[in-house]
């Protein structure tokens, strides 16, 4: 008899493999050298970062912040400049009250002069009334030259008001008696005047004071003239140095 042939036993099927991971998948330390170990599985590429976006434009000065997710409140535009003409200045309000009050006193003294002359030149042909009316009438055109010199140059300075008017006072005294000096030594001698001012060097302020008192008592008129004088200074000052300002 033949023998079958000789079969070798069947192997029992072995469960399926589970894939192998690494370990420590996060450790890139413990990650196969490249070229060694098995083939890892495919990656996916990594994702693109977002292009910048571009920075907003900050907001304007002084104009309100705009709430998050708001769009910015457009730029308001401003006043166009306005350039000054060649050959303008812009108005300037400051002035120059120093300079102003020695202008003013220089210019006091000036018109005082003029008034002695005019004293010494027709006192002999004068009466008291003719003698008051010259007064105040120098007294107010002292002031009123004095405040014009003053608010042109110190234009709207309450100082240099103030000094104007302090000046143009004693010039309506000082122009009086300046000519008295000159009347006295006309009328009598040089002699006779050197020795009145010996004897009283302020005579010519005390015959001013006394002016044509008959009984030796105060004449009003001239301290009047004072007081306008300083008005008129004060109120020609005022209105030169307005104009001078809003010009």
């Amino acid at each position: 008899m033949s023998q079958p042939p000789f079969q070798p036993p069947q192997q029992p099927p072995q469960p399926p493999e589970a894939p192998q991971v690494p370990p420590y998948p996060g450790n890139p330390y413990a990650q196969p050298a490249p070229g060694f170990g098995p083939p890892g599985a495919p990656q996916h590429p990594p994702m693109q970062a977002a292009p910048p976006s571009a920075p907003a434009q900050p907001p304007m000065y002084g104009a309100p912040q705009p709430f998050p997710g708001q769009q910015p409140y457009p730029m308001q535009p401003g006043q166009p400049f306005q350039a000054v003409p060649f050959g303008q200045q812009r108005p300037t309000t400051s002035g120059n009250p120093v300079g102003a009050v020695l202008l003013g006193l220089l210019v006091s003294l000036f018109v005082s002069l003029l008034y002695s002359g005019l004293i010494m030149a027709t006192y002999k042909d004068q009466s008291d009334s003719t003698v008051r009316v010259l007064y105040i009438a120098h007294a107010v055109l002292n002031g009123a030259v004095v405040g014009a010199v003053v608010g042109k140059v110190g234009h709207r300075s309450n100082g240099a008001k103030v000094g104007g008017a302090v000046v143009a006072a004693p010039g309506a005294l000082f122009g009086y008696a300046n000519a008295i000096p000159y009347i006295v030594a006309s009328s009598s001698s040089v002699q006779a005047l050197r020795d009145l001012l010996e004897s009283d060097p302020f005579f010519p302020a005390k015959a001013w004071w006394h002016g044509s008192s008959r009984n030796g008592g105060v004449d009003w008129l001239h301290l009047l003239g004072l007081l306008l004088a300083a008005a008129a200074a004060w109120g020609i000052a005022h209105v030169m140095g307005g104009r001078r300002g809003t010009a």
